[in-house]
């Protein structure tokens, strides 16, 4: 995620790092150049291109700016849902670390690494990624055999939740809690569920494939088109118009198709890495124990 200051329209105007810019570069840089030649080839009179009826292209615009807007609206509602079920998770780890201090120390403290692992681990398969095992061995303080065990399990959260079901119930059995605080605590591991197989819904459902293909190819073919219909009436301004447009379709298509996988470690994707951070740091200091240092921004990218 990206942390700047927006207030400085300046550095707003002329940053680099983290904009969509870079990804419509090149694409962009060819719209610009055919557009420069289609121009400049039309100031000097050397030959006139045939000129493509401009409603046409107006009718296409507005089109393609209507399906634009819809698949932005549907990739930033994924994104928005993944940060809301990371928010719940937050809230449910705090909710646990409150409502288990009616269990004995050492069960407590289980129940609560466990939360922080399940945190870790289903960060690591949204991610598609190994997991950290020095943040676990050090900050979680998982030992290499329960990590050993935690690896030869194709479903790690899942797993994860089942040891924290696994502990209320003995702390039921042993009369350790009543019935009641255990549907309480059992309430918040319903929730953590929940949670995953949000995420979980998020990840391994993208938006239809053959709608991102025609909306793709689209505006594409519309800003490569644009300046056989724009070069004869603008002619060495071609470029500045053609470019501003092409932009914005072009940035538009690559956004959408950044912020439809919120889970990455791309500029504009969620920063798992510093939430999963605040899950431990908040638990931690609730066991009375050291907390790791928060994730800090590098380069204005949180991740």
């Amino acid at each position: 995620m990206i942390i700047r200051d927006n207030n400085d329209v300046f550095k707003i105007l002329f940053s680099w790092r983290g904009t969509i810019l870079p990804k419509v570069l090149p694409p962009l840089g060819v719209v610009m150049l055919i557009s420069a030649l289609i121009g400049g080839v039309e100031y000097v009179d050397l030959y006139h291109f045939p000129e493509l009826p401009l409603m046409g292209f107006t009718l296409i615009g507005i089109v393609l700016s209507i399906f634009l807007g819809f698949k932005n609206t549907a990739c930033y509602d994924r994104w928005w849902e993944a940060r809301r079920l990371w928010g719940v998770l937050i809230a449910n780890a705090r909710n646990f670390d409150r409502d288990c201090r009616l269990l004995s120390q050492g069960r407590r403290e289980r129940v609560i690494q466990h939360v922080m692992v399940f945190a870790n681990v289903l960060r690591d398969r949204l991610r598609h990624q190994t997991e950290h095992s020095e943040s676990l061995n050090t900050y979680v303080g998982l030992s290499q055999q329960a990590l050993i065990q935690l690896r030869q399990h194709q479903n790690a959260p899942q797993y994860t939740l089942s040891l924290i079901q696994w502990e209320l119930m003995t702390a039921l059995k042993e009369g350790e809690i009543s019935d009641i605080i255990y549907t309480q605590l059992n309430q918040h591991l319903t929730e953590l569920t929940l949670v995953q197989a949000g995420c979980d819904r998020i990840a391994t459902t993208p938006l239809p494939f053959a709608y991102t293909v025609l909306l793709n190819r689209t505006v594409y073919f519309f800003c490569f088109m644009l300046p056989f219909s724009l070069g004869a009436s603008l002619g060495l301004a071609t470029p500045l118009l053609v470019g501003i447009l092409a932009y914005t379709f072009l940035g538009l298509d690559a956004l959408s198709s950044e912020i439809e996988e919120p889970f990455g470690t791309q500029s504009n994707d969620l920063p798992l890495d510093a939430m999963v951070r605040i899950i431990e740091i908040d638990l931690l200091s609730g066991l009375g124990k050291s907390t790791p240092p928060p994730i800090q921004a590098q380069n204005h990218t949180l991740l």
